[in-house]
């Protein structure tokens, strides 16, 4: 053992006075290489930039970058933050090379603006599902948030009338499949002669009867149904609603598509994607005439049957209030007047803090002069959430409320 530090002894101080002095020396002698100062200090700053970017990565702090946007990403299990000056979000996701395979699902949509930092973007990676519709069974691959929306991705032809569901895989030996199942249940079509109007009806009703009720139907007491009630129903079947001795007439109507929002706080305030595509519906409504020497002199209203039901479209509505829009909650502004004040911001600004133009309006609500803004805080001219600081006050002083200056900007054109 005492040899063994002997040794190493030795080493080091034979380090000390021959080794350390040589490789001093040869730095100098380096050091005075004409290239050797630009050289090192490129190396340093290079260190140092990607030091820093990586620990403002690591705390979600990214240092500002002219004209950009920060974009947070969600995706394959991970988040990732970038600096963008990309328009949109298929602009970005393509320079990043963040690729779309098949049944993969971007919110918002790619032809989405970029226009706020802390601009989020999930992407949805599919997964196999199994489409039943009856006896044919077909495999996707779909990230779609509902049944309908999974058997539209597939290519499957939809009918409003057909019910889809998702069920669980319970024996995926015997069924083939792994994941869930998504089951369309297919309404079936008939031929009906609505008094007088030919329509195709789909239905599930099993019976002409069940039909009946199922659309609701009221039939007068002199009306003749053909078949008869108990009449078991087939895909294809005429069925037939008779009025006698009265004049009858047809109307289409479209009936609108149903809209409900779903708010998600994972994307932006503000931005939105349809989770489900819903679209409008028909119904017919028959009308009796009534005659009087050759000249209508009235009608009523004998039915109104919807012949084909409206799609709910499904649409989500971003929450996020980390980005430059949600400033508003920093700024004092109540919740319910979210809507109102990024209506004006959004019509007067763009939402840009820097805007101005020629008169000498400036900032998020376009003060004029922007100097008036100075009365909440010195940083007036950078700061968003001191410009809405002075927006609130200015609303709530000169209307009363965000909903009165809502109101007055748009019954007096935008002023």
């Amino acid at each position: 053992m005492n040899k063994r530090f002997r040794r190493l002894q030795f080493r080091y101080v034979r380090f000390r006075r021959v080794r350390l002095p040589r490789r001093i020396k040869k730095f100098k002698l380096m050091s005075r290489h004409p290239h050797a100062v630009p050289f090192i200090t490129i190396g340093l700053l290079v260190i140092l930039t990607v030091g820093g970017y990586y620990l403002a990565r690591s705390t979600h702090n990214l240092p500002p970058v002219h004209d950009a946007k920060i974009v947070i990403i969600s995706h394959d299990h991970q988040q990732q933050i970038v600096p963008s000056k990309e328009g949109t979000v298929g602009q970005l996701l393509k320079k990043l090379n963040l690729n779309l395979g098949e049944g993969d699902v971007v919110e918002p949509a790619l032809t989405s603006v970029i226009d706020q930092d802390q601009f989020r973007i999930n992407i949805y990676r599919a997964v196999p599902v199994q489409i039943v519709d009856g006896a044919n069974k077909t495999f996707a691959f779909s990230a779609s948030k509902t049944p309908r929306a999974i058997a539209q991705q597939s290519g499957a032809q939809l009918y409003p009338e057909d019910i889809i569901t998702t069920v669980p895989v319970q024996d995926f030996i015997k069924s083939g499949a792994i994941g869930e199942q998504v089951v369309i249940d297919r309404a079936i079509p008939l031929d009906v002669d609505l008094y007088g109007a030919p329509v195709t009806l789909r239905t599930h009703a099993k019976t002409v009867g069940g039909l009946i009720r199922e659309k609701n139907i009221k039939l007068a007491p002199n009306d003749q149904l053909v078949p008869a009630a108990d009449t078991p129903l087939t895909s294809g079947q005429h069925v037939a609603f008779i009025r006698t001795g009265t004049k009858t007439e047809t109307v289409t109507e479209q009936i609108a598509t149903p809209i409900q929002k779903i708010n998600d706080n994972t994307l932006a305030y503000g931005t939105t994607a349809v989770r489900q595509q819903g679209s409008p519906g028909e119904q017919v409504v028959t009308y009796q005439v009534a005659i009087t020497n050759n000249v209508e002199t009235g009608r009523s209203v004998i039915q109104s049957v919807v012949t084909k039901p409206a799609v709910t479209q499904v649409v989500v509505v971003g929450t996020s209030l980390s980005g430059i829009k949600g400033d508003m909650a920093l700024a004092g502004i109540d919740p319910g007047d979210y809507n109102y004040a990024d209506y004006i911001v959004s019509h007067e600004s763009g939402w840009n803090p820097s805007a101005q133009n020629g008169s000498g309006a400036y900032g998020l609500c376009q003060a004029y002069p922007g100097s008036k803004m100075s009365t909440v805080g010195a940083d007036w001219q950078s700061n968003p959430i001191t410009q809405l600081r002075w927006c609130n006050g200015y609303a709530q002083a000169h209307y009363g409320s965000w909903a009165a200056a809502y109101n007055h900007w748009v019954n007096t054109r935008n002023w």
